[in-house]
């Protein structure tokens, strides 16, 4: 049998940053963005041009600067090729 520890006063999900100062995602985190892609590519069967990404860099030119990513949990490109030269994107 475990002895249980006294009351800890321990962080809440709020107050623990991930990697990028935000704070921790929940449970769904991969759940919701692969379901996603799941419908995406039954709707989009007939397609290829578009891109479907988790966790992924965005760089861009109409922020601060251009080297300051933008990291969604997910977004979709249309118009664009699924892979770059038939490779896996890096961002």
């Amino acid at each position: 049998m475990v002895k249980s520890e006294p009351h800890l006063n321990l962080p809440t999900t709020n107050e623990l940053p991930c990697s990028e100062d935000t704070p921790v995602d929940n449970q769904d985190q991969n759940f919701i963005p692969n379901l996603l892609l799941f419908i995406l590519e039954s709707i989009c069967a007939n397609r290829n041009d578009w891109f479907f990404g988790i966790d992924m860099d965005i760089y861009h030119i109409t922020g601060v600067s251009h080297l300051v990513p933008v990291i969604p949990d997910g977004f979709l490109s249309l118009g664009v090729e699924g892979r770059k030269a038939g490779k896996s994107r890096l961002s």
